[in-house]
Parts: structure tokens; sequence; C-alpha cells
């Protein structure tokens, strides 16, 4: 298409966006604005890159641009953002290290509980002699899970709280050697499978499931989500694609910190119920079952389907945007976030 024609074809429409944009119009109406401008001035820059058609859209797409980044309330809306689109964005992105991470961890765990089946010392070698030693003095008075009631509630919380997320910041760190990460996913199997194991061969097994799990459904999934974590580093080094060595490792580095940062409420959460509910191990099996299930309801929610449900949404986004960040994405979201339910 010659110049003149391009003209022709669009001026009517580009006054009107000239005069739009001294108004107050609202963020849909900005966003297809801006879209359908970059898109005209993509156009122009490659058929006509030293023309005034091209300087003239350039001028005005700039002026819809700071129009957005002016409205916008980034301090109020930033930490609310993070947590419904950016963090469910790299749970979709980085899936098959959660997979990887998850197969890891799940292995692990059958090796301790085979190792405990085979090996009466293994148990003791795992949990250690103390700790083995006080629960089958509660066994035998009766109350197996008495260990949750010796500390005091907000203690106890505490010290789980730091203890957890210390360990996922660990985790994340040691990505850096890969086999760090794997390690931590192995001793944390290993505890787990023969941990679980040792109440089975008592006769526990279910009553540890409905006891135990209260808490550890999400402590355990986000020690699995933190050593994927910490793949995501690794991978970013031995793998850096079509990046550089260090661009990679920088991409991998900030997008796996989101993600162990991501995992700070859910700790928390964890460290409440093991502080103030699981010492309750008589409590209605309906009520345990309730807080079970809603715990893995939100795991697979927002884990899973959700961030599946959001990356079909960012395939629509606009082209010339390569990475997901607030400032790439802003007009985008206010366009097609809003529907997000």
């Amino acid at each position: 298409m010659r110049e003149a024609q391009f003209l022709k074809q669009n001026a009517d429409k580009w006054k009107q966006y000239e005069a739009e944009v001294q108004q107050r119009i609202s963020a849909d109406v900005l966003a297809e604005r801006f879209v359908e401008l970059t898109d005209d001035l993509a156009y122009s820059k490659t058929f006509y890159p030293q023309s005034n058609t091209t300087k003239y859209l350039n001028g005005l797409a700039s002026r819809f641009h700071q129009k957005i980044y002016k409205n916008k309330l980034e301090d109020r809306s930033r930490i609310w953002w993070f947590w419904q689109y950016e963090l469910p964005f790299l749970f979709k992105r980085y899936h098959r290290q959660f997979l990887y991470a998850f197969l890891f961890f799940i292995t692990f765990c059958a090796m301790g509980a085979l190792s405990a089946k085979y090996d009466d010392n293994f148990i003791r070698l795992i949990l250690g002699d103390g700790y083995v030693n006080m629960t089958n003095e509660n066994i035998e008075k009766g109350d197996p899970f008495g260990v949750y009631k010796h500390a005091g509630q907000l203690e106890m919380f505490l010290q789980i709280a730091f203890n957890n997320i210390r360990v996922s910041f660990v985790a994340y760190v040691l990505g850096a050697t890969t086999i760090g990460t794997i390690w931590l996913l192995l001793s944390n199997g290993l505890m787990l499978g023969s941990f679980e194991y040792y109440f089975f061969s008592k006769g526990l097994g279910f009553k540890s499931i409905t006891v135990i799990f209260i808490h550890g459904t999400l402590e355990i999934w986000a020690i699995v989500i933190a050593g994927a974590a910490g793949l995501i580093l690794g991978t970013s080094i031995l793998f850096p694609g079509t990046y550089s060595r260090s661009a990679s490792f920088l991409r991998g580095g900030k997008d796996g910190l989101k993600i162990v940062i991501g995992l700070v409420p859910v700790f928390l959460t964890a460290a409440f119920f093991e502080g103030y509910v699981t010492r309750h191990t008589d409590m209605p099996l309906a009520l345990s079952l309730s807080i079970l299930g809603a715990s893995l309801a939100f795991i697979i929610w927002y884990f899973i389907i959700y961030p599946i449900r959001l990356h079909k949404r960012i395939e629509q986004a606009p082209k010339n945007t390569s990475t997901f960040t607030r400032n790439s994405f802003d007009i985008w979201l206010n366009k097609k976030f809003t529907s997000v339910k």
C-alpha cells in the first residue's frame, strides 16, 4: 500500500484518537486505541520508516502511553496484582519444573518408606532417637501426636513459620548447583516417607493423615514448589536456550525468587494450622477432612487450573511485548483481566 493510500484510509481515525487523548476516557478505550496505534506504527515503520507519518504515529502513540501510565495506581495495586496475575503466570510458565520437583519428591518419599520397611534402624537414622522414643511413649499413653501439644501455640507458630520459610529460600539458593536442591528434596522426601511408614506400621496411618496433613498439605506442597524454584534457577544456568547464560541466569533467578516470596503466605498459613489447629488431635473427622479438602482444592486451583486459564488469556496479548511484566502488560490487563473470575 502506498503511503498516500495508507494516510487516506486512517486519517479520520487518527484525528479521532488525537481528540480522545485529550479527553477523559475509560481504561478499555485507552487500551484499544493504544493497541491499534502501535499496530499502525509498526506497519508505518516497516514500509515508510523515514516518513512524517511514522513520526506522527510515534508521537500520538507516546501520548496514549503517557496517559495510561499517568493514570495507573502502581502502589495500591502492585501487591494484589503480583498474587493475582504475575505469580500464577509464572506457575504456568514453569509447570514442567513443578512436575519434576513433585516427581523427585514422591520418588524420595517412596524410597524413605521402603527403606523404613526393610531396615528398622532407618527410621531412627532419619527422625532421630529422641523423636522416635518420645513418640513411642506418646503412643503408649494413648496420645500418639502429643508432640504438637508440647510448645505454646504462638511459639510453635513462629518457630515453624521461620524454619519453613528459611528452608524454602535455601532450596532456591541451592538451585545454583541444581544438585543442592535435589538433595534438599531428597532429605525432606526421605523424612516424610519414613515418618508416614512409622505411623502406618503402628496402625495409625489414617489418623496421621487426618491430623498431620491438616498443616502438612500446604507445607509439603510449598516445599515442593520451593524445590521447583531451585530447579528454575539451576536450569537457567544449564540450559540458557536462546539467551546468553548470564541473561538466562538473571531471568531464572528473578522468576525463582518471585515464586519463593509468593510461598510466604502459604507457609504462614501452614504454620498457623500446625501451631493452633493440629494440636486438637481429637477434633471431629468431618472438620479435619474439610480442612484437608480446602487445602487441596486451593493447591489444585491456584497452582494448576487458574494459571492455565490465565495463560490462555495472555496468549492473546499484544505481539510486541515479549515478557510478562507490569509495564509491558498494563494495557492488556486493563482490557482483559477484568473478565477473569
